[in-house]
């Protein structure tokens, strides 16, 4: 992990410990430790990560994290989104960051780059998210054209 003072940062993501029932688990745990996805047993990712993320990562605590997010998720949300499945695990906001690189016209490679996925796997998962995008690929046409 690379947090600089100042700028943005980098994560090298080594391992993923998804959260699930533990009937649905291999160890009886609620994480299990496994290889990243689409990827060899022992490789890595580098993920750029934006300053505001790096000031966090910094001073973060990791024992507190989990009753921290429980509580922002209270003081954030209304009571039916509290109950519901809404943002209900840190990982959750990672759909939420891909869904809003996508809309800000962020081109597909390099979101699939920073989200681990093939850009065959993220237009399928998540093409369905971008929206809004017709004036500004218009623009883009138009400006290509009178070229």
């Amino acid at each position: 992990m690379t947090l600089p003072e100042q700028g943005w940062g980098l994560l090298t993501v080594e391992k993923a410990r998804p959260q699930a029932n533990k009937r649905w688990t291999n160890s009886g745990e609620t994480h299990d430790s496994r290889g990243l996805k689409h990827r060899a047993k022992d490789e890595t990712r580098l993920v750029p990560i934006p300053p505001v993320l790096v000031a966090i990562l910094r001073s973060h605590s990791s024992s507190a994290y989990s009753g921290v997010w429980q509580q922002a998720r209270r003081v954030a949300f209304t009571a039916e989104q509290v109950v519901s499945p809404l943002a209900a695990r840190p990982y959750d906001l990672r759909h939420a960051a891909v869904s809003l690189w996508l809309n800000a016209g962020v081109p597909a490679t390099e979101v699939a780059e920073r989200a681990g996925h093939s850009v065959d796997v993220l237009l399928r998962v998540y093409a369905k998210c971008i929206e809004g995008q017709q004036a500004r690929a218009n623009g883009k046409i138009s400006e290509a054209l009178d070229e």
